[in-house]
């Protein structure tokens, strides 16, 4: 199959079949765009809708964006993960509102120089916003150049990903580039699915590799998985709670969350640091919590206190959990405080 006929069959099936009605949608708006792209990075479009909606809400435009507080934004990302992509939101918006008068630039180069912006979503912006014909890359569109072209990933990463982007590169078209890259991530989130793809429904099915080799497939990458124990201290008095914004922390960066540890030992060090009588002193709960590249078992004890102290700084807060302040959370974090809201102190 030549590469004109690949990329009219994958426009004629979006036309037909892809997703045509998404929020960031209806309007050609680079502003709302550039939003939905860094929400999507790795997260799916059904989970991604209702944050988008809050947050286009809250944020109509660059402008307004430009002026927020970062605790603002991580209110409304609260939940959705990755935070980093809220820390660059904040950055990238105040950059294009001084450096481009609020105006998203259209050469790709200066979009891949702004915090949170690589080469695909840089490619989805100027192709989806303008039609301009520049390929993406995400994990929908990598699944099917793999299966489609039988790309045999025992080799390294980077070499990989100089094949993928050669291939992609090769049949995006130069007219119609938005309706490709759609058509693509479309295919890829709603037919060639990690598991179990729907080959029999597919529009290139007839010349993928993966149909043809008896589905033989190549997406067996084996993700060093790290683990990592964490424990936490949750310090109330009556129903106030007290947490910490994790300005150093590579997780959950600059959200609120109870005091962390190394250990059991380190929490009790503390206590007898800060001179905290802990005759209340408990563990209440242990979840467990995972990303995309660690799974994390998390530890929480819990110690009642007679006096409201240890702020020592700006980035300590009391946590009224029934008059909750708008700040990031982590999902993990909200999980625990509703269930201490449910539970007398």
């Amino acid at each position: 199959m030549n590469n004109w006929k690949f990329s009219q069959l994958i426009i004629n099936w979006q036309h037909q079949y892809g997703r045509n009605n998404l929020p960031w949608q209806t309007k050609k708006n680079p502003y709302h765009i550039w939003i939905s792209e860094i929400m999507l990075q790795q997260t799916q479009v059904k989970t991604v809708i209702p944050y988008f909606n809050k947050f286009i809400n809250k944020f109509n435009n660059i402008h307004i964006l430009s002026k927020a507080k970062l605790n603002d934004i991580l209110y409304l990302w609260s939940g959705l993960g990755y935070y980093r992509r809220a820390n660059n939101l904040y950055k990238t918006a105040k950059i294009i509102k001084n450096k481009y008068q609020g105006n998203f630039p259209k050469n790709i180069i200066q979009l891949m120089q702004l915090p949170g912006i690589g080469k695909t979503t840089a490619g989805a912006i100027l192709s989806f916003s303008y039609n301009f014909s520049f390929p993406i890359l995400d994990g929908n569109v990598k699944r099917i150049l793999i299966r489609f072209y039988n790309i045999i990933q025992n080799q390294k990463k980077s070499d990989i990903e100089k094949i993928l982007w050669k291939k992609i590169t090769q049949i995006t078209p130069i007219h119609h580039a938005n309706k490709f890259n759609q058509g693509m991530m479309d295919l890829g989130s709603l037919i060639c699915t990690y598991k179990e793809p729907k080959c029999n429904i597919c529009p290139i099915y007839q010349n993928c590799n993966y149909q043809l080799n008896k589905k033989n497939d190549n997406l067996s990458i084996k993700n060093n998985i790290k683990k990592k124990n964490m424990f936490f201290i949750i310090l109330r008095f009556k129903n106030l709670i007290f947490l910490k914004q994790r300005k150093n922390q590579n997780i959950w960066k600059n959200l609120f969350c109870f005091p962390e540890f190394q250990s059991e030992i380190d929490i009790n060090h503390w206590i007898f640091k800060k001179n905290i009588n802990n005759l209340n002193y408990r563990k209440i709960i242990c979840i467990h919590h995972q990303f995309s590249h660690l799974k994390i078992k998390m530890y929480f004890f819990q110690l009642n206190i007679k006096k409201k102290h240890i702020l020592n700084t700006k980035y300590n807060i009391w946590y009224d959990l029934d008059n909750p302040k708008k700040i990031g959370l982590s999902k993990p974090i909200k999980k625990i405080l509703l269930i201490l809201k449910n539970i007398e102190s």
